[in-house]
């Protein structure tokens, strides 16, 4: 068994160490498994020969945890996890979450809001010349000026309020490894300057070359259209080939953001990924049930990085990109065969992919060498003509992974990106369906109406019903009755009451019944987010209704469930506001029976 990095003076004893090169210190409980980003890049820079050590959710409100380990010789490494802090702790309503699957137990308040920024600066007073360089997704998708939905504000650059020397956003290993051989070199942590997928600090505008100006803070928070503007701007150079270098003022200094950090290689991927992980919770989480986050992740396996689905809800185009770079078949072949071995291994492989599972190549061969189109996006509204849809490679690799001993049967559990797949042949979905689904196939739509679905950068109604019908007749072909389970949300900028109706309406159509929906939340780094707050689409111009009140977006939320006796009181009320009168009742058609108990006697018929 692979031994757990340090967490204490004594672990650091038992190696022979008396300092550490590296103190990583996290939002989350130490999980040393490839799904977690704290674990990928300790276990790197330990191969590079670095000593590395971790304190995992220290309690902010003092000092001692923060020098449980000593002074580190070169850098404190600082993300709040796997998530955002406030997403981590607030829901969409903006009321607190019951559970932290990346903490002990499921334990709540285990890290403070904004982790990264309070971590920093409690560094910063106890260690005022040691270099404190921040990353992860929260740092990466604050990383300049930004709109925070929980206090319906702009704030500054999470490098301003930090303190921090340096932010890496991205993935982070390329970064994290140079930053690592420079300081190692001697050379002081405000001189390194030129690492890609870096942002930094400087003065003024005269400490910088060759770049892009931003509007400023000041000027983001006083004007939404200024907003917009500077979020296209950088949206729009969120390219690790073209991308060119962009300043922001931020109050008393300029903000430096580098290019993006270069895809890895294939070598590079398999390299992270062979890493001796020990794949489980540090053995302290024991006696409080460990931690729950493992169990989705603890036996599925990444097989590439990457997303060109474009969806405007999700941040992937700003943390991981938009250029596909994936593993070897051999790297994922080893890991496979190091689950059979492992204790818990029951047989079965929970997923194999990545954001979104059947991209397992570029989009076009032109990326390699362009990069990827500047304002344009390969599937919505209309599929690029220029777009391979080719899962010759995926196909090759599953039907590996179903051979080798030990394993029963290997499922897919990412989302699969319909659009795409319509566009090859019928191979694919006929062999998902027959070895690598157990009788539901998940896939997100997000919505029926074609302009909230264009707003989104997803397919419309037509694409989705298409799909449907290839999996219905595929599953009829080989024997198989198996179910798709279509994901929707509500109040996305630019779905009104009556786009919520609709979309109520097919779900009713569809015989389907959503045991959860999914509410609109404006994470940091998103176009959509960008929409919500400014109420313009930043790369057209155009204006953008929004749902903003908890009211409204109350009223969408639940036409989603209509048939819950919970929210028949409030369907109606939507249906009225919208004039769709016509659906309460007692008719087929109907999505809520009357007020005066037509309820009760539509289920005195069906007992019937």
């Amino acid at each position: 068994m692979n031994a757990f990095l340090p967490m204490t003076k004594q672990d650091m004893a038992e190696r022979g160490w008396d300092t550490l090169d590296f103190i990583f210190v996290s939002g989350d409980a130490y999980v040393d498994h490839p799904s977690f980003g704290p674990a990928i890049l300790c276990r790197l820079l330990e191969k590079h020969g670095y000593r590395v050590g971790i304190i995992a959710q220290p309690d902010w409100r003092g000092r001692e945890d923060f020098c449980q380990l000593g002074r580190p010789r070169l850098a404190f490494l600082v993300s709040s996890g796997n998530m955002d802090s406030m997403l981590n702790q607030f829901t969409a309503a903006k009321k607190r979450r019951r559970e932290d699957a990346y903490s002990p137990g499921g334990k709540t308040g285990m890290r403070p809001a904004r982790a990264v920024v309070v971590y920093a600066n409690r560094l910063r007073e106890i260690w005022p010349d040691v270099p404190v360089v921040i990353g992860g997704v929260e740092a990466s998708l604050r990383r300049l000026a930004h709109y925070d939905y929980w206090t319906d504000s702009v704030r500054r650059s999470v490098l301003m309020d930090s303190g921090a020397n340096l932010l890496v956003y991205g993935m982070g290993e390329r970064q994290i490894l140079e930053i690592a051989a420079e300081l190692h070199r001697g050379t002081p942590i405000d001189a390194i300057q030129d690492v890609r997928g870096t942002c930094f600090r400087v003065p003024d505008f005269d400490y910088v070359y060759d770049y892009l100006q931003l509007p400023s803070f000041d000027e983001v928070k006083a004007d939404k259209k200024a907003f917009a503007e500077a979020f296209k701007l950088e949206y729009l150079e969120q390219d690790a080939i073209r991308g060119r270098r962009l300043v922001q003022q931020n109050g008393e200094a300029c903000v430096v953001q580098n290019p993006p950090a270069l895809p890895l290689s294939e070598e590079e991927m398999d390299e992270i990924y062979d890493l001796p992980y020990t794949r489980t919770y540090h053995s302290r989480y024991e006696a409080e049930g460990g931690v729950p986050a493992l169990r989705e992740v603890q036996f599925s396996i990444v097989s590439h990085r990457g997303c060109f689905g474009g969806c405007h809800f999700c941040a992937i185009v700003s943390h991981q990109g938009r250029i596909i770079q994936r593993r070897s078949h051999d790297s994922i072949l080893r890991e496979a065969a190091l689950l059979t071995r492992l204790p818990d291994f029951k047989g079965y492989i929970h997923d194999v992919g990545g954001p979104t599972a059947n991209f397992r190549r570029p989009s076009c061969d032109d990326q390699l060498s362009r990069g990827t189109c500047r304002g344009k996006e390969c599937l919505s509204p209309t599929p690029c003509g220029k777009l391979i849809a080719d899962h010759s490679d995926y196909l090759a690799l599953l039907k590996k992974l179903r051979a080798v001993p030990g394993i029963k049967k290997v499922f897919i559990r990412s989302g699969v990106r319909f659009d795409y797949l319509l566009l090859a042949k019928d191979e694919f979905l006929a062999t998902v369906c027959k070895h690598h689904i157990s009788g539901q196939l998940k896939i997100a739509p997000e919505h029926i109406s074609d302009r909230v679905t264009r707003l989104m950068g997803k397919s419309g109604r037509e694409t989705y019903l298409r799909f449907a019908e290839r999996f219905r007749r595929i599953n009829e072909k080989i024997g198989k009755k198996q179910y798709l389970v279509p994901y929707f949300m509500s109040s996305h900028p630019g779905a009104t009451l009556a786009d919520a109706v609709e979309l109520a309406e097919f779900i009713r159509d569809l015989g389907y019944r959503p045991e959860q929906v999914q509410d609109f939340i404006p994470t940091p780094g998103t176009l959509s987010t960008a929409m919500y707050y400014t109420g313009i689409h930043p790369l057209t111009g155009e204006k953008v209704y929004t749902a903003r009140q908890s009211d409204e977006k109350r009223r969408q939320r639940a036409l989603m469930q209509y048939w819950l006796p919970r929210n028949r009181a409030t369907v109606r009320e939507a249906l009225r506001l919208a004039h769709r009168e016509d659906l309460i009742g007692n008719g087929k058609k109907c999505l809520v029976p009357p007020e005066d108990g037509g309820a009760k006697r539509n289920r005195h018929i069906k007992k019937k």
